[in-house]
């Protein structure tokens, strides 16, 4: 197959207007950055604070509309073994984004926090909490490299653009204009992708469910036709896996640094929560089409395309199933369409995540750990290169596998069994301390690692029940990572209370207490007239935690 010279021209066409409207939101960030009387870093990192409702809501939506979300729905419901009924990631992202709003979105609004790690570097200091910034970060980099693989193998497929060149002059559009305009360029480069996104599909999709080599999709939703039935069934074995599947991504989602970087950087503390309602509908609504696509493919004769036989499962080519449908079932102006709506999708996750790294990196461990005193020219300097370093790192781990679903998943295991319980823990109950999120790390981690995860090569050495031997592999039936979540955080708040009673009833030395969790009644005349405790914790919450006891660390400048 000789390079397709039209679908080039498209993309690069494309490429044009993105890096386009990213130069021309870099110069409103700069406009804003110079009337602005807060903090530069903010600016870049967060918009100033000042994203209005709609651009919220195209940026949250197209943060989570990637590569990965459109090849991976489109992959589940293809793959015979799975369907539909495993394919529910648009549903099990709104339920997030609902969940969201309700109960994260304006405590951490309201206190102005610049990242999702901020909670955690107040309350536990900055040793702990760059421990818990690592597996954030890991999550943001799988992500820029699930969103990036998911361009490269389509545009290899249909373009016959090689992979290497597809995906590496991606990146470094992406990584251009994150570097020149920050959130502001990231947001409003969204809006256009998004609306390329949902025009682009809907418009494929006629011509998939028309093409004469495949079967009506209502016919093969409950029939044996070319394959296994495309809806899929849910095996009695296989009921706690489900469960565990879609808790691990409609709870996992909210300890993403990209969802908080949207609702931190909204206008207001109610503009945040609308932003996360309105996009939980609409993720639903653009969760359809890839369904759709991966419906066709399942109802597909293989044998009368070009494409032939044996199918893509069989080939294990399974993973590169929109593109190939695209390229097998559609005119050939139709699937460069197509390509044009993945690689919108990718780019606008592929920001988000370099984005969302370098907030977490630049704010948590540079500003708060490493340099205190850093200016903020030299945080601007930081960022950028942040934003090279992650975009690089991402990039090349594209090259190591070949399945978008694998890398989505095993982000989402980390955000889950990881972050989710230290970020609910240190959001909503007082109690919680250093000790109790340090143990909980230690034991959260290692059990997680002990009970093995078959798709990325981690053997199982923790049988729970159910665990069965299947073709010499042992595989957990139990579901493992709601396991392993619920204990970590049953560990954080149990080991919370057992060092807070020990210390405050003497039963420890005071000498011992490295994170200051024993709770001082005697306050001096004079701490008292020269510290007010509400202004010194930034909001009512805080200022009960300090009286229960907790120590606070140095505010993190987050004032806009």
């Amino acid at each position: 197959m000789a390079l397709n010279i039209p679908g080039v021209v498209a993309v690069v066409l494309f490429y044009i207007l993105i890096l386009g409207t990213g130069l021309w939101a870099a110069q409103k960030s700069r406009r804003a950055e110079r009337k602005s009387h807060g903090d530069r870093t903010e600016v870049v990192l967060l918009g100033d604070r000042n994203i209005s409702l709609l651009v919220g809501i195209f940026t949250m939506t197209a943060t989570w509309v990637g590569g990965g979300f459109i090849l991976g729905v489109a992959e589940a419901v293809y793959t015979p073994k799975l369907g539909l009924i495993w394919a529910l990631m648009p549903i099990q992202y709104s339920v997030s984004f609902v969940l969201g709003g309700l109960f994260f979105a304006k405590p951490m609004r309201d206190k102005k926090y610049v990242t999702m790690m901020d909670p955690f570097q107040i309350k536990y200091g900055k040793v702990l909490s760059g421990a818990l910034v690592l597996p954030a970060l890991l999550v943001d980099v799988l992500w820029v490299s699930c969103t990036l693989l998911g361009l490269g193998a389509t545009v290899s497929v249909i373009l016959d653009l090689p992979f290497t060149y597809s995906v590496w002059i991606s990146s470094a559009v992406a990584i251009i204009y994150t570097l020149l305009g920050g959130l502001y360029s990231v947001a409003y480069t969204d809006i256009i992708q998004l609306s390329l996104v949902f025009l682009s599909l809907w418009l494929c999709i006629p011509f998939l469910l028309l093409n004469p080599k495949s079967t009506s999709i209502a016919q093969t939703a409950f029939n044996h036709t070319f394959q296994e039935p495309w809806v899929g069934t849910l095996e009695q074995n296989k009921v706690w896996k489900w469960i565990d599947d879609f808790l691990m991504i409609g709870l996992g989602s909210m300890s993403f640094q990209s969802f908080h970087q949207r609702t931190l950087s909204a206008s207001s503390p109610l503009t945040a929560q609308l932003t996360c309602y309105a996009a939980a509908l609409l993720i639903a609504i653009l969760g359809i089409p890839p369904v759709l696509v991966g419906a066709v493919a399942a109802s597909t004769d293989w044998n009368l395309t070009v494409y032939g036989s044996p199918p893509p499962y069989v080939r294990g080519e399974h993973t590169l199933i929109l593109p190939l449908a695209l390229q097998s079932l559609t005119p050939s102006y139709i699937s460069i369409i197509g390509i044009g709506a993945v690689a919108a999708a990718v780019m606008s996750s592929t920001d988000s995540g370099l984005l969302s790294a370098t907030s977490v990196f630049s704010s948590n461990i540079y500003k708060n750990i490493l340099r205190k005193q850093a200016s903020d020219d030299e945080m601007q300097w930081v960022i950028r290169v942040t934003v090279v370093v992650v975009g690089l790192v991402g990039t090349a781990i594209t090259f190591y596998t070949n399945s978008t679903l694998l890398l989505w998943i095993l982000g989402a295991d980390i955000s889950y069994t990881l972050m989710f319980p230290h970020l609910v823990s240190v959001l909503f109950f007082k109690v919680t301390n250093g000790y109790g999120a340090l143990v909980g790390y230690i034991i959260g981690l290692t059990l997680r690692i002990l009970l093995g995860e078959n798709t990325v090569g981690l053997p199982v050495v923790l049988h729970l029940p159910g665990c069965t031997l299947e073709d010499g592999v042992y595989v957990q039936k139990s579901p493992v990572r709601t396991v392993s979540m619920l204990c970590t955080l049953v560990t954080i708040l149990v080991f919370s209370s057992l060092a807070l009673f020990m210390f405050n009833h003497s039963l420890l030395p005071e000498r011992w207490d490295i994170f200051k969790v024993k709770q001082n009644v005697t306050v001096s005349p004079v701490e008292a007239v020269t510290q007010n405790p509400r202004e010194e914790a930034g909001s009512d919450a805080e200022c009960d935690e300090n009286t229960h006891g907790f120590a606070l660390q140095p505010m993190l400048q987050t004032e806009s």
